[in-house]
């Protein structure tokens, strides 16, 4: 089970539909003879009595996971021959189909260390009896897989059902291995139908408070007529245990995952190549838009599929191919569920202005390489700051309250930066503003306000009087980091509240 503490910083094949699953009737299924007969059991609508029939049914179908895992440690100064040693994972899975294909989470099978070699997978039935599987694909970015186990008589399963009919308070069941306690059913509702969590593309969950442990990972969550509408994935645990908040990817999202595993088929998504932050209710402000709506452009990878349609770093997309972007449906989800190579348009907020570009999506790369492109965008204070006398005069100081100077190549060469940077050198910072709340201290540069390019103090001011005759109460300022921050040199956009007067 993967525990999720705080929000953190990223797709679907349009169309596709599980062929396992196709015409199947909902509920656990045995295969008869000629494998046209089925069983079901359909419990009554509304609140039951008990759950007993509809475990009885289900509970065939989910099985257990244990891997057998080693770990190498190379020769070293305390091991100079290397070490070995053995480990393990649990979790749980469901059949969906007689003849042995399993659905579980990645993260359940998958080594999390390049130094872990995968040895072997056991599958254990509700019987008792163990099966050795196959692992037939897996992917990192919905966190699915799928295995494979094999026997002569068809194996009992269950078909996915459709998680978008799920509604807010519908009774739900869960059932796996929590702790390795094989057969676990607990009972709850639907708390969310279409929670997004994170700031990924598969980030939108279903979310229950039916209790979900470690070991229910990859399990099944059932609706009241036996169909999986989601697989367990992750809980919000201050404590490490069960507090009613628990999260499983809807069937909507994994089933055609699942039937392109199955396939051997590329799972391709939509990608843009740009890093994203949402708009707070500051840069809405200061750009003059409506809360909620739109995400801001921090950082457009050379090359990619944004900077080749002309999106910029600064710009607010609020919407793409005619879908609002929103909390609920963020950038990063609504591109990964294009088709690479579709050309769609972005509705843009540039300088205070809507434009619209029209961008050809491209194809999303692998973690590993996302992972070299991935620049670190975080509100790290900077080591120094100089407070302000607060009786101090000028009209950027009283609105800012920063102090600064127009860049120069003297400056430039005292901060580390290129000769020809144009902006406005921070050197000091009031501590009761919000700017330094927000983490601006001195060394850094400003170079854009409100999407217009900073040369010089005069321009600055110049921003910031057209923010206050528009009546606004903030501006975005986009930032350059010099030699004075840690870490590698970044550009970052960052609104800011301007001083009470």
């Amino acid at each position: 089970m993967r525990y999720v503490y705080g929000l953190t910083t990223a797709l679907l094949l349009g169309g596709a539909s599980l062929s396992l699953a196709t015409g199947y009737p909902a509920g656990a299924q045995v295969a008869q003879n000629n494998d046209t007969a089925m069983q079901r059991i359909t419990p009554r609508a509304g609140a039951p009595a008990s759950f007993a029939d509809l475990t009885e049914a289900l509970q065939p179908a989910v099985v257990n996971i244990s891997t057998r895992q080693t770990l190498t440690i190379e020769p070293n100064r305390r091991f100079r021959d290397g070490l070995t040693q053995e480990g393990g994972s649990l979790g749980s899975g469901f059949l969906i189909s007689a003849d042995g294909y399993i659905v579980t989470n990645n993260h359940v099978v998958s080594p999390s260390d390049q130094r872990i070699t995968l040895e072997e997978i056991t599958v254990t039935l509700h019987d008792g009896t163990e099966y050795q599987a196959e692992l037939v694909g897996t992917d990192q970015q919905s966190d699915l897989a799928v295995l494979k186990i094999n026997r002569s008589a068809p194996f009992p399963f269950v078909a996915f059902g459709d998680s978008n009919e799920a509604r807010v308070g519908d009774w739900v069941i869960a059932i796996g291995s929590p702790f390795n306690l094989g057969g676990t059913v607990t009972s709850g509702i639907i708390s969310n139908a279409n929670r997004a969590y994170g700031r990924g593309a598969y980030d939108r969950y279903l979310q229950t408070d039916a209790s979900i442990n470690r070991g229910n990972s990859g399990g099944p969550l059932f609706d009241m007529q036996g169909n999986v509408i989601g697989v367990n994935n992750a809980i919000i645990s201050p404590s490490g245990g069960n507090v009613g908040i628990g999260f499983a990817i809807p069937a909507d999202t994994a089933a055609p995952i699942v039937a392109s595993l199955i396939a051997g088929e590329e799972i391709e998504r939509g990608y843009l190549g740009v890093s994203i932050q949402p708009v707070s209710e500051d840069m809405a402000e200061a750009m003059g838009i409506p809360e909620n709506r739109g995400e801001i452009v921090q950082l457009v990878v050379e090359g990619e599929a944004a900077d080749k349609g002309g999106l910029r770093e600064g710009d607010i997309v609020l919407r793409v191919n005619g879908q609002e972007v929103t909390p609920d449906q963020n950038l990063s989800y609504l591109i990964a569920n294009i088709a690479p190579g579709t050309r769609i348009p972005l509705e843009i907020v540039r300088n205070g202005e809507e434009l619209t570009l029209n961008v050809t999506v491209g194809k999303r790369p692998s973690e590993a390489e996302l992972a070299q492109q991935q620049a670190e965008f975080t509100d790290e204070e900077g080591e120094e700051s100089n407070a302000l006398d607060e009786d101090a005069e000028g009209f950027i100081e009283d609105n800012l309250g920063i102090s600064g100077v127009s860049m120069n190549e003297r400056y430039a060469r005292e901060l580390g930066v290129s000769a020809d940077i144009e902006g406005v050198a921070i050197t000091g910072v009031r501590s009761n503003s919000d700017a330094a709340r927000k983490g601006l201290s001195r060394g850094l540069i400003i170079t854009a306000a409100n999407g217009q390019s900073i040369a010089s103090l005069e321009d600055l001011e110049s921003a910031l009087r057209e923010v206050k005759q528009a009546g606004r109460g903030a501006v975005a300022l986009r930032i350059q980091t010099t030699r004075f921050q840690r870490g590698p040199s970044r550009s970052t956009t960052v609104a800011v509240r301007l001083m009470e007067q």
